[in-house]
């Protein structure tokens, strides 16, 4: 018997109604898009166990990512219809289209995404392949 298992990073957007604001950074109007990032253990293919979850923010102005805490990421993610205000934001990036932080360099590494045009995997690893299809990024 043989068992096929991988640890991999996911990141799921959360649904979070935001209005409009001007961002401290740009000074533009925007939008906060909250996510969810976390490492999770696969069996077979299908996702088992997840755990590390960090919550962050994203400007839709000037790309700036924010930390969020914890505790409000969790209400967030239950579905609370909270207002995240600037006090509860940590940067983390300074904006002009950053990308969310990969969890295995931490919280402040930010690397551009690479999107496989063959299968349409997302990744911030410095992969040459994709990891899924094996085609070259």
């Amino acid at each position: 018997m043989f068992f096929i298992m991988g640890i991999n990073q996911g990141m799921k957007e959360l649904a979070y109604r935001a209005d409009l604001f001007i961002c401290e950074r740009c000074g533009r109007y925007g939008r906060y898009q909250v996510y969810m990032t976390y490492m999770y253990l696969s069996l077979f293919f299908i996702p088992t166990f997840k755990w590390g979850k960090r919550y962050y923010v994203k400007t839709t102005c000037c790309g700036a990512v924010y930390e969020l805490p914890q505790d409000i990421g969790r209400r967030i993610a239950r579905g609370e219809n909270l207002t995240i205000t600037p006090d509860m934001l940590t940067p983390v990036s300074g904006g002009s289209g950053g990308s969310l932080p990969d969890h295995a360099a931490g919280a402040s590494a930010v690397r551009p995404a690479k999107h496989c045009a063959n299968c349409g995997y997302e990744t911030t690893e410095d992969f040459e392949y994709c990891p899924k299809c094996g085609r070259k990024f």
